[in-house]
């Protein structure tokens, strides 16, 4: 008799669980779709990366990226749900993060697929964004079901510093590698130009620093080096030259709101 009642106790916990999470994704539809469009983007990616069962991987690479334009679509709509023929209301979508990688994944799927390093490069920023996002809509859903998600909250708290900072330096490093590309026909031309325009506005982002404090970080690094004695001179003349350039092309910076 007390076996029984045990079971029906867990019966009925887990029944209730299942009744508030069902409540919360009927109530917040967008998010229960981000969380479906980021799973795809990090599936996908996974698939692309270990390429077995047959599976085609530059199909993976191209729904990687349609998957992530989805969650920035979606994102973008929660942001900014009434559009408005106004000044302003461009001022506002043109900061949007999610515009910004919604641009992303248009740059890169208008190109032909890279080699196999170079998508893996393409792919990890988007990849990592939709881990980091995952993770933060999952703990939601286990606490709307009663579930203790202090050690995830924990987890992403303590890691997500270190994935954002790795998500900047990855777009920096990304500006040359499209370059090469165009050179050898797998961009056109003008691809150099929205990517520059992207990381522009990476780095003039109000809600995420990380792409500005990667560029002062490595112009330090390179000042440094090329400040050093034992650097040559026509080396250093060079990168003085590179830290010059970079800086004269650095967007304004908008002040936090």
């Amino acid at each position: 008799m007390v076996v029984f009642f045990f079971f029906y106790l867990i019966s009925t916990q887990i029944t209730l669980s299942q009744v508030l999470l069902q409540n919360h994704l009927a109530s917040n539809k967008i998010e229960a779709c981000l969380l479906l469009t980021r799973m795809g983007t990090m599936l996908f990616t996974f698939l692309y990366i270990i390429s077995f069962f047959g599976v085609n991987p530059y199909s993976c690479y191209y729904k990687a990226l349609l998957s992530n334009a989805a969650t920035s679509a979606l994102r973008l709509h929660q942001r900014l749900p009434r559009v408005e023929l106004s000044q302003n209301f461009l001022a506002r979508l043109l900061l949007e993060d999610s515009l910004h990688y919604l641009g992303y994944s248009i740059i890169f799927l208008s190109c032909q697929p890279f080699t196999s390093l170079d998508n893996h490069v393409v792919l990890f920023p988007v990849f990592l964004f939709a881990l980091l996002h995952t993770l933060t809509g999952v703990s939601v859903l286990t606490e709307k079901m009663g579930v203790d998600n202090s050690g995830l909250l924990r987890f992403v708290e303590r890691e997500q510093r270190k994935i954002l900072k790795l998500v900047s330096y990855m777009e920096i490093f990304l500006m040359p590698l499209v370059i090469l590309m165009t050179f050898q026909g797998k961009c056109s031309l003008v691809t150099p130009f929205f990517y520059y325009q992207f990381l522009a506005s990476r780095y003039a982002s109000r809600r995420n620093p990380y792409t500005r404090t990667a560029f002062q970080e490595l112009r330090l690094k390179v000042e440094r080096i090329a400040n050093q004695p034992t650097c040559p001179a026509l080396l250093s003349k060079l990168l003085h030259s590179m830290v010059r350039i970079v800086s004269r092309l650095s967007p304004v910076q908008y002040p936090p709101s």
